[in-house]
């Protein structure tokens, strides 16, 4: 299918990044901020006289599409105006004055703090979009793990690493428990991000634990801990690791979550057992899929989700070329499909790679053929991504929403 016009701009965006001007250092004064700062080259115009300058996080269309900023010096992307004006993204490649845009603003609550005098930044809540993430207990122990050797941990994370937000946040090695001060820091503000208003989606997500039973008690204590302020229903999505099938019947028992979410992250036990050595030594790539099943089975079609990472398939290791990796994710995503599981693809942004030609090139030919075959099979099996999980608003880094909500296709959302 051909993409929309705001889905072709979301994709050039995301695979070209945008260069650093003033207009996008005034924009960070007031924008979410992002993780990752613009970081200038040697040879780079540099009006700040900083080697590095915080940036936005998530830019907006008019339409409410949104998309996240990555900087890049080669870019002929550009963001001009100001606040009071409005911000444009301008293209180098184009004589039109440029695109209405504006950031994702940086909430109010961001710079408050608890009751207890804890920045409320630091609490385990952070913001995509109109979705919530929960994320009390981010340190992931397969960090932690080797087997032969090998690091346990999946090989394009970096983000569960053992950090300074483990231990502001009171996780320990070994202990599954959530400090009770922890959840009640995560609650209040919360409670003050959901009362500011715009949240449609609560997601829940953390480090994963060897013990899947382990993972389950874990996160039953943070579903039911975020159910308790949760006053207004909120849809909760359910993000750990596979989890044992007893476990899943008490979360549906409770009414703790409207959706799950385990992520698979690649297609093929060959593939499974390189990409993600500890979930396949912890879990196994059939007893994964089968607890997605089982999901099915208690949630129904339409609220059972797998994220997969799009494009670590083309790493150099794995042997495979743009053509071969689509045609593999795709195979996956019709049989996933076909059990009443929806695969969703976040954009892989290779290390080192994010600006090289001849790396990005196949990455986007891969990206583009495989969400456009992705929507034929949502259709083909007639399964619909619940706007009470992801929506347009929130999916940063992934393009399902985007394109399902063409009125063309007959799917279209506000």
């Amino acid at each position: 299918m051909a993409f929309t016009d705001s889905a072709r701009l979301k994709v050039d965006v995301m695979f070209h990044g945008i260069r650093y001007t003033d207009a996008m250092g005034r924009a960070a004064t007031h924008a979410y901020p992002n993780f990752y700062p613009y970081r200038f080259e040697p040879d780079e115009a540099n009006s700040t006289g900083q080697n590095k300058v915080a940036i936005p996080y998530l830019l907006k269309t008019v339409d409410g599409t949104l998309i996240r900023v990555q900087g890049n010096r080669k870019s002929h992307w550009s963001i001009e105006g100001d606040a009071n004006t409005g911000f444009r993204l301008i293209s180098d490649e184009a004589d039109q004055d440029g695109v209405p845009i504006d950031f994702e603003g940086r909430p109010d609550w961001l710079s408050g703090e608890t009751t207890d005098n804890y920045p409320m930044a630091q609490s385990g809540v952070s913001l995509h979009g109109d979705m919530a993430v929960v994320n009390v207990a981010p340190g992931c122990e397969y960090f932690l793990s080797k087997h032969d050797g090998v690091s346990m941990r999946c090989t394009f994370c970096a983000y569960g690493a053992p950090d300074q937000r483990t231990a502001h946040l009171g996780q320990v090695a070994g202990q599954v428990a959530v400090p009770e001060q922890t959840l009640s820091r995560m609650q209040e503000t919360l409670q003050t991000a959901i009362a500011a208003g715009d949240i449609r989606h609560i997601y829940l997500v953390g480090g994963s634990l060897p013990d899947g039973g382990a993972e389950a008690e874990r996160f039953l204590q943070v579903a039911r801990a975020v159910r308790a302020v949760n006053t207004d229903r909120i849809p909760v999505t359910l993000g750990s690791g596979a989890l044992p099938d007893h476990n899943l019947q008490q979360f549906f028992d409770e009414k703790l979550v409207e959706n799950v979410c385990f992520n698979l992250e690649i297609w093929s036990e060959a593939l499974f057992s390189k990409v993600c050595p500890g979930k396949n030594r912890f879990v196994g790539y059939d007893r994964w899929i089968e607890s997605l099943e089982r999901a099915v089975g208690l949630w129904g079609r339409g609220r059972v989700y797998t994220a997969m990472v799009a494009g670590i398939e083309l790493e150099p290791e794995y042997g495979l070329s743009w053509e071969q990796a689509a045609d593999l994710a795709i195979e996956g995503a019709e049989d996933l499909c076909a059990r009443g599981i929806i695969p969703i693809y976040s954009l892989f942004w290779p290390v080192g790679q994010q600006h090289h030609p001849d790396y990005m090139h196949p990455l986007r030919n891969y990206f583009e053929k495989l969400n456009s075959a992705c929507h034929e099979i949502r259709q083909r099996h007639d399964l619909q991504i619940w706007e009470g999980f992801m929506c347009h608003r929130c999916a940063y880094m992934q393009l399902e929403c985007d394109i399902d909500r063409d009125p063309r296709s007959g799917n279209g959302h506000s």
